[in-house]
């Protein structure tokens, strides 16, 4: 089965979907391992892991596009992709979903903010015109090539006008095409059901660690009626302060003794990554 089948198959499940955050090839190894059936990749991530910088609209759809397709080719289960606002008009919104549906994603979203855009849960956000919202859905629907690569609409206007055109936003999207709806940083879970209600069709949830979305677990998320829950930065957070905590260990103590229990070792870690699969490989073409 085609990997952007088996994602719009579990997108549209009476299950909810939890989706991981996978910054790079290695987390999204191991979340394929631990048994998740799909992973999310957003650029707030990318950012950090490529620029180690703030998500600023840094980088580019092709830097994207590159990331992207080291993941899905290490990565056998589906990868959900970010496409930003698109990189520009409704040119660059077609580009992007082809350069990201050729990476071998299985779907992608695209947010109406102003570029720069910014981490939608950061302060001083904008958003363009619902007619030109409405035009990139358009383009993007259009240009894929595949019927079954998922296209996500996000709209960040409810820090900007409310609740109500975020709904309104949303039920547009829906109306032409767009296969998933995320009303980004509801404040509360009144407004996170309200979403759920009010939109006629599949609802995303994106849960930010310290962010302005309660964080819930995904049970009670399905019961507001999500279908899709992203817990989207957890990953980064974690690695970044499994570094910082190495780092602070290493710098008092002059050396990782000590630190044992806290890593994986040299023949765990060499396992993780497939080195034995490696090795059988090359046998089969002589010692």
């Amino acid at each position: 089965m085609r990997r952007t089948t088996e994602f719009r198959k579990l997108v549209e499940s009476s299950d909810i979907l939890m989706l991981p955050g996978a910054h790079d090839v290695l987390s999204g190894r191991i979340a394929e391992q631990i048994g998740f059936k799909a992973i999310i990749c957003g650029g707030y991530s990318i950012s950090a892991t490529l620029l180690g910088a703030p998500d600023t609209s840094q980088l580019s759809q092709t830097e994207m596009a590159d990331h992207y397709r080291r993941m899905c080719d290490q990565v056998s289960i589906p990868v959900f992709g970010d496409g930003d606002t698109g990189f520009g008009g409704i040119i660059n919104v077609a580009r992007t979903v082809r350069l990201y549906e050729g990476a071998g994603l299985a779907g992608m979203f695209l947010e109406d903010q102003v570029f720069p855009k910014r981490c939608g849960h950061m302060q001083g956000k904008d958003v363009i015109s619902a007619d030109e919202m409405a035009a990139k859905i358009n383009a993007a629907l259009d240009a894929r090539v595949d019927s079954d690569f998922v296209i996500m609409a996000r709209t960040d206007a409810l820090a900007v006008h409310g609740l109500d055109a975020a709904i309104d936003r949303m039920s547009l999207c829906r109306e032409l095409g767009a296969d998933l709806l995320f009303v980004e940083a509801p404040r509360s879970v009144d407004d996170m059901q309200r979403i759920c209600a009010e939109l006629d069709g599949p609802c995303f949830a994106n849960m930010i660690e310290g962010g302005l979305t309660p964080v819930l677990p995904s049970p009670e998320l399905a019961g507001l009626g999500f279908a899709v829950a992203a817990f989207a930065l957890g990953t980064t957070y974690v690695v970044a302060k499994a570094v910082q905590d190495y780092m602070n260990h290493l710098m008092d103590h002059k050396t990782s003794a000590g630190y044992e229990n806290a890593m994986l070792d040299f023949d765990e870690f060499n396992e993780m990554i497939g080195l034995q699969q490696l090795r059988e490989f090359e046998m089969k073409y002589g010692p």
